[in-house]
């Protein structure tokens, strides 16, 4: 997961978090816990960000290979 890159995505959009987080259906603390590796986004919340955003590649954002 980058957060970094889906907070750019999001106000790139003209976006806040809390209207993403509306739209995806979930509140910002649950945005927060995934955001910051507690939890991960679900399947639908994924699909719901691609459609959102106009993704093209989710890949970058939400499967990021961990390299140790």
């Amino acid at each position: 997961m980058d957060k970094y890159l889906l907070e750019y995505e999001i106000k790139s959009k003209g976006l806040s978090i809390k209207e993403y987080c509306d739209y995806i259906g979930i509140d910002k603390t649950t945005y927060y816990r995934k955001v910051n590796g507690k939890s991960e986004f679900t399947q639908s919340e994924i699909q719901k960000s691609i459609d959102l955003l106009d993704l093209g590649d989710p890949t970058p954002i939400f499967f990021v290979k961990k390299v140790s």
